[in-house]
């Protein structure tokens, strides 16, 4: 059963409508009904009631993200929830690190004792708290010297602050996080495969599947690099779409020069009295 993004998210989100300057695109894109006039979703096509949120020339209208633009919408925000929340847990062993780097016995003391509070609740995740690569590097440093203890600190608070600034980007779909992800994660991507030497688990396997997933799908889905043309092409494709959306939901064809426009939208044929 395949999933229709765009319905879905107009479900959850509401419609986005648009008035277009030029008369033609603007008489298809609304209609007049008993109850008032409607306007046509740019996202999923069926038609709304109320005045269009926007209005001006055609190659204005608002880039609404539809079909496997959504679905890359949702993958991404996936990762920007994983991004943050180890952001998180970072954070709270670099405090705990920092909090009690005057005392090598507070620190051990103190993890243990936390270590064993969120133990059930990590297992409960299928999180393996004793074989974590974070905690492991943690304990090393309960035999070192006080100014070690604080430069760990720093960098473990210096790696969740990117972690966390990832997370925040990803989620708003920003370019330059996609690039920071890439970067980020794939310098990590060796300490991973070194780790799998020494000790085999699931879990070290699922994430690094799920890094390497996450690399070639920003890498090469989003023109990073120069991929695929890289951000000329990606500029030139943003660039398009606001056109192609207001043209597609119209019924209206591409002008010549413009990108290929995607598959039309499905529309729900109704009578006006049903609006």
């Amino acid at each position: 059963m395949s999933i229709d993004w765009d319905r879905r998210h107009c479900a959850r989100k509401g419609h986005i409508t648009y008035a277009p300057d030029e008369p033609r695109l603007k008489e298809k894109l609304h209609a007049s009904t008993a109850v008032g006039t409607v306007w046509r979703c740019l996202r999923c096509g069926d038609f709304a009631l109320g005045e269009p949120h926007g209005s001006g020339p055609a190659d204005r209208a608002p880039l609404v993200p539809r079909g496997r633009a959504l679905r890359d919408l949702f993958i991404l925000r996936f990762l920007a929830v994983e991004r943050v929340l180890r952001g998180l847990l970072v954070i709270l062993a670099a405090w705990a690190v920092w909090r009690f780097s005057n005392s090598q016995d507070s620190v051990r003391r103190l993890f243990d004792t936390d270590l064993t509070v969120f133990r059930p609740v990590a297992r409960h995740f299928g999180y393996d708290l004793d074989h974590s690569p974070v905690v492991d590097t943690i304990q090393k440093t309960f035999d070192y010297k006080k100014s070690t203890l604080q430069k760990a600190a720093a960098g473990l608070g210096v790696y969740a602050l990117i972690e966390v600034v990832e997370g925040v980007g990803l989620w708003f779909g920003k370019r330059w996080a996609e690039y920071l992800a890439v970067v980020a994660t794939a310098a990590f991507l060796p300490i991973e495969i070194y780790e799998l030497t020494e000790k085999i688990s699931y879990f070290k396997i699922g994430t690094l599947a799920l890094n390497v997933v996450a690399v070639l799908y920003i890498l090469i889905g989003k023109r990073l690099f120069g991929l695929r043309g890289g951000h000329a092409a990606f500029e030139a494709e943003r660039r398009g779409e606001s056109l192609l959306e207001v043209e597609q939901a119209a019924g209206e064809p591409v002008h010549a020069g413009t990108a290929p426009a995607k598959e039309p939208l499905p529309v729900r044929q109704r009578p006006a009295d049903q609006l």
